[in-house]
């Protein structure tokens, strides 16, 4: 089996949670290495592998892939970087801090021959898998809404300087909402246009902590919310169709238990508890139905396998950088919806 040789651009939460358990466990590639500025962390989990001093040594080896995982107005230097450098990149949301910034590395991956793929692994939620199961199977009949949230309750600012700082990748916009845009693109394209309104809520914050934004569709319309005071949460997921409704709780376990240094697996992991069934209430041939739907298993092996994939036998990245284009198009529409008070056409 090829082995695609793998290098971090750096070892913090997301190198050692998200990326290292899967390159390490999957048999296609195999895990060099980081770039790590400060902090020598990578060898306590993975002793034989190297610490970059600088990202030129990085690139100077003979990498194939490199993971961007850095903080976000850092993302469209370094891909560009990896990109001139010759090798295929995997970024970390959100993409870039702009449209023009994410076009132009589309563009360049595609002129160097490079796979180019963002880390969206929120569409391999368990929670997410389910919800996009019960609309592809049509059972809530014509979507008329959808309501999207990624709530949490945590007031205090975050001790890592780069997320609480103004600056052009900073704020909950261009933190959890790629992964609520990225979900609803993937499930329903894109919008005509955008409507938007971005806050800060927390005392001494510099950053955006608030979003609601609402996608406007021909026939029906989807909002997505995510903010820092959601002491009690309602679902996570919520469809209406002209047959029915479904609600879902947001449940996938796997960030927790990555964070608890479980190592991935294929058969039962990314399982959630049976408490966290969504609730479906429809018609379906003319018969009333209200019942508890199973979650499905949730597993970002297959993200990993899928980039895997692209490299080896040229197939399409399992998330693109035209994905990543359009996301960075409804958070640009969304700043602007949001300071203009309307809604911004695409």
């Amino acid at each position: 089996m090829q082995k695609i040789k793998t290098a971090l651009l750096s070892y913090g939460m997301s190198g050692k949670v998200f990326h290292a358990p899967f390159l390490n466990f999957h048999p296609g590639f195999e895990l060099l290495g980081s770039w790590e500025r400060s902090k020598k962390l990578i060898h306590q989990d993975y002793p034989s592998v190297k610490s970059y001093a600088t990202i030129e040594e990085l690139l100077q080896d003979d990498v194939d892939l490199v993971v961007v995982n850095t903080p976000v107005d850092t993302h469209y230097e370094y891909a560009k970087k990896v990109l001139l450098a010759g090798k295929h990149a995997l970024v970390e949301k959100a993409f870039t801090t702009t449209v023009a910034q994410a076009q132009e590395l589309a563009a360049l991956a595609k002129e160097k021959g490079l796979k180019l793929s963002v880390f969206q692994n929120r569409r391999w939620d368990s929670d997410f898998k389910t919800v996009q199961k019960i609309i592809s199977d049509n059972v809530l009949g014509e979507i008329v809404e959808a309501e999207f949230h990624f709530d949490r309750y945590n007031p205090i600012l975050s001790p890592k300087q780069h997320k609480e700082t103004a600056n052009s990748g900073a704020g909950i916009l261009k933190d959890l909402g790629p992964h609520l845009i990225d979900q609803a693109l993937c499930l329903f394209g894109l919008p005509q246009s955008v409507f938007a309104d971005i806050r800060i809520t927390r005392e001494h914050s510099l950053v955006d902590d608030y979003i609601d934004i609402l996608l406007y569709y021909s026939h029906f319309r989807v909002r997505l919310k995510a903010g820092f005071f959601v002491r009690e949460a309602i679902p996570s997921f919520v469809v209406h169709g002209k047959k029915g409704s479904f609600l879902k709780a947001r449940g996938d376990v796997q960030e927790d238990e990555l964070k608890l240094g479980m190592k991935p697996k294929l058969d039962t992991w990314g399982t959630e508890s049976s408490d966290k069934k969504g609730f479906l209430h429809t018609e379906i041939n003319g018969e009333i139905i209200k019942e508890y739907i199973p979650t499905l298993q949730g597993n970002y092996y297959y993200f990993f396998d899928g980039v895997y994939n692209s490299i080896t036998q040229d197939a399409i990245e399992p998330v693109t950088a035209q994905d990543g284009v359009h996301v960075m198009q409804i958070i640009e529409a969304a700043i602007q919806s949001s300071a203009q008070k309307k809604a911004v056409d695409l």
